[in-house]
């Protein structure tokens, strides 16, 4: 089973994520940042990973440390639930358009943890949501789910939309890396022979 469970506590916050890459897409989010649950929904329904995040954390100060470590629990799972990656396709991208909006996503699911993040989100905040946060979500779920993943911007004029597009297109990715490929059988998808 592709799947995996993953508990992470500090003093500043409390996660519990499951996760299953072999799903439809079901997700069940309380992070308690509205937004945030939005964005994890549609990385969920997207991907077609099912997911389900809950987390307790210091909201009282800012939503910084629920989205990071968040993305840090997430990665972790990932991780968890590929194991050695064999018979994966291991590279995954989407050109993702949304209204104004549209943002490419390529990853390659390598162990070799990197981001490149070119997105100019216009407003400082969504609703009440940091807009910076975006990037820290991601920089977390690659750093720990082993990923290099390249994030570009090529239009967009609202905050929403684009943050939205980038979720959308990381999961459409993460959806097409995941998959198994009848082609490889039980292969891992490297000359190296592991990743």
């Amino acid at each position: 089973m592709r799947s995996a469970k993953i508990s992470r506590k500090t003093a500043e916050t409390e996660i519990d994520v499951s996760l299953s890459l072999d799903g439809t897409g079901r997700y069940e989010m309380q992070t308690g940042v509205g937004f945030f649950d939005h964005m994890l929904d549609q990385l969920a329904r997207h991907s077609l990973i099912d997911m389900d995040v809950r987390c307790k954390g210091d909201l009282h100060i800012d939503d910084h440390h629920t989205v990071e470590d968040c993305g840090i629990a997430i990665g972790q799972a990932l991780t968890q639930a590929l194991g050695d990656k064999r018979g994966i396709r291991r590279y995954g991208s989407c050109l993702l358009p949304m209204d104004d909006a549209l943002v490419r996503a390529a990853l390659d699911l390598s162990g070799r943890p990197f981001l490149v993040w070119n997105v100019a989100l216009p407003t400082p905040k969504i609703g009440t949501f940091d807009t910076e946060l975006v990037r820290e979500f991601f920089q977390a779920l690659a750093t720990h789910g082993g990923i290099t993943l390249h994030v570009d911007m090529l239009h967009g004029v609202n905050a929403h939309h684009i943050a939205e597009a980038a979720f959308k297109a990381v999961a459409q990715a993460l959806r097409m890396a995941v998959e198994t490929d009848p082609r490889k059988g039980d292969a891992i998808p490297s000359t190296k022979g592991s990743l």
